[in-house]
């Protein structure tokens, strides 16, 4: 009897973590994974410090490279796409001209970079920030002497990409749709980081819609255009967000959620065919909170549910625990981190929801370095049980936050992490740490 037949459509952190999980709980599977790229497992998140010179060499943003995976007997075809899944057949038809049988499949085709329908968007010069050749392609452009640059979209890739264009001598324009950057955030909070990169000297536009990005006549971008005014521009990039690129999967005839997402169970498996599985930035997940659906393009979500279709398919029970939607970003000095509902979205989630805002220091306030830091934290009135919590503030801040996503994941109230023992010294933290300060602030006004 021939061995069972594992094929994975897309290298990155779901399809890899996938296909390196099957191999160490099944040896004798023959796994072969298809990538359309010349490269695998590398780190998208790491693109925007490449092009800052932050991180000096593209190559250590890779994990792995094929060679390394057929060392341990993973098939990985490179610069080779997925064209067509047969499902009642069991087999994928690729760009190299081949039909490939399979017992097991994962479809892990990653996020598409959002691209509103605007003129001009194809226009030279304008550049996406998802694959590392994006990366060599803005480096270019600096290096060939751009020197205004204009960035669409304040979340997480706008923000960083307008840091580091920053860093590296260029004016830089955020233009934006949204009233305030990081609109996971609550209005209160998201000016604080509006107002720290005007301090930057970053120009921001929010609540304009770009209308049109100007060419010349060679077809070279000169502007970007809204309603408001025309930002002049040697380089855009855009920031815009990821959607799941789901082509293949609905071609194919696999089940789309309601996010636009391939829609999977707590084991990654595609709902009504159980020999399929997706995951990453391309399947839905949920809510730890809500239990409602969600599509959230994070890579450590995508290793996760990659290794959760491994295990799986490796004969080893596994489920995908749901997630509360943490981040973490800087911009300058300034951090930033978020995790569970904002205000708007408990509101939205039929919670009755409190907020409480505190300010402090990340270090006791006589030690040298201290950087100012805000807290605002989310609690159900009544219960007490925290549901969001966001930081922004100096170096020090951002990873604050995973104290509160641990307490929200534990079901914790604002009164429970009040007493938690968290570490103290002066270099650290005052002698009540922010995250205590909020829990306290809240649980005093709940018991109020």
């Amino acid at each position: 009897m021939s061995p069972e037949r594992l094929l994975v459509i897309g290298g990155d952190a779901a399809g890899m973590s996938a296909a390196a999980q099957a191999r160490r709980l099944r040896p004798e599977l023959r796994i072969t994974v298809l990538e359309q790229g010349p490269d695998v497992s590398y780190s998208a998140c790491g693109i925007p410090y490449w092009v800052g010179d932050v991180v000096s060499d593209r190559d250590l943003l890779i994990a792995r490279t094929p060679a390394e995976f057929d060392a341990r007997d993973i098939e990985v075809r490179t610069g080779t796409r997925a064209e067509g899944i047969d499902l009642a057949a069991g087999t994928v038809r690729t760009s190299a001209g081949d039909v490939l049988g399979y017992d097991r499949l994962v479809v892990a085709t990653g996020g598409r970079p959002t691209r509103p329908p605007i003129p001009g968007l194809d226009a030279d010069g304008v550049h996406g920030v998802h694959r590392l050749a994006d990366g060599a392609d803005i480096r270019s452009a600096i290096a060939a002497g751009a020197k205004r640059a204009v960035v669409l979209g304040g979340g997480y890739i706008g923000l960083e990409m307008a840091e580091v264009l920053h860093a590296r001598g260029l004016a830089v324009t955020v233009v934006l749709a949204d009233p305030l950057p990081m609109a996971q955030l609550d209005p209160d909070m998201g000016e604080r980081v509006c107002a720290a990169m005007g301090s930057m000297g970053i120009e921001v536009h929010p609540g304009e819609p770009v209308r049109e990005v100007e060419a010349d006549a060679d077809g070279v971008v000169r502007a970007v255009r809204t309603d408001d005014g025309s930002y002049e521009a040697d380089l855009v990039v855009l920031g815009l967000g990821m959607g799941p690129e789901v082509a293949l999967a609905r071609e194919a005839g696999l089940q789309l959620g309601p996010t636009g997402a391939v829609e999977v169970d707590r084991s990654q498996r595609c709902t009504g065919h159980p020999e399929v599985f997706a995951a990453g930035d391309c399947s839905q997940t949920y809510s730890r909170i809500t239990g409602e659906a969600m599509h959230v393009a994070l890579g450590t979500h995508a290793n996760k549910q990659g290794r959760v279709a491994g295990s799986v398919i490796g004969g080893r029970p596994a489920r995908f625990a749901g997630v509360l939607g943490t981040a973490v970003t800087k911009v300058g000095e300034t951090e930033i981190g978020l995790t569970g509902l904002s205000s708007r979205a408990a509101e939205r989630a039929g919670y009755d929801a409190r907020a409480e805002v505190v300010e402090g220091t990340t270090r006791a306030g006589y030690y040298p370095g201290a950087e100012e830091i805000t807290v605002k934290l989310i609690s159900e009135r009544g219960s007490g049980v925290l549901l969001g919590a966001q930081v922004v503030g100096g170096p020090g801040s951002g990873k604050r936050i995973d104290v509160f996503a641990t307490a929200i994941w534990a079901g914790l109230t604002a009164e429970e992490l009040a007493g938690s023992d968290l570490s103290y010294a002066p270099p650290f933290s005052p002698t009540y740490d922010p995250v205590l300060v909020a829990a306290r602030v809240s649980s005093r006004i709940e018991q109020g």
